[in-house]
């Protein structure tokens, strides 16, 4: 579940993004694209892909939850569409049309409000449930294989990495500063 926590960063990313296009306060199209492309490869291209390969299955087998991992499997899908849709309307000419910064900020707005739902189903439902439906065995050996899976894709310290993409992001955001 470590793994939501970049996706809540982003979230929060995003959601400044959003206050700082609806005051029209300039920003760099960079940082978007930047919180997009982690977006894309750790949550999409690893964190959901780990759910899709190996977690879902285990449910669908054990006729647990189908119709939640049905539910996923398609937030996964139009999360990565709206990331689509992001990622193309993250550059200046577009923050620069009335039209396409609407539609930036409904995709953002949306991508939002879709992962804070999806992220809670997972994590009060599905994820307390993995131990009830695998084995003591099968489940240290799916710890093994994200953990080389996140090894293979990002590095030995490849969460760590990601965690200070986001802190950069951030920072120039101007929300890294708790107090």
């Amino acid at each position: 579940m470590r793994e939501h926590s970049i996706l809540d960063s982003i979230l929060l990313i995003y959601q400044e993004i959003i206050a700082q296009l609806k005051t029209g306060k300039e920003f760099p199209p960079s940082l978007l694209s930047q919180g997009c492309s982690i977006i894309r490869r750790f949550i999409e291209d690893y964190h959901e892909k780990l759910e899709e390969d190996y977690l879902f299955p285990c449910f669908e087998k054990a006729d647990k939850f189908v119709d939640l991992v049905r539910g996923l499997r398609m937030q996964h899908r139009l999360g990565r569409h709206l990331t689509d849709n992001i990622l193309n309307m993250a550059t200046q000419t577009s923050l620069n049309d009335p039209e396409n910064r609407k539609k930036l900020l409904e995709s953002m707005h949306l991508f939002i409000q879709m992962y804070r739902s999806h992220k809670a189903n997972e994590e009060t439902v599905l994820f307390p449930a993995v131990r009830s439906i695998v084995s003591p065995q099968t489940f240290d050996e799916l710890g093994d294989t994200f953990e080389t899976k996140e090894r293979d894709l990002f590095g030995e310290n490849g969460f760590e990495n990601v965690v200070v993409r986001i802190a950069k992001l951030e920072k120039s955001l101007g929300i890294y500063d708790l107090s």
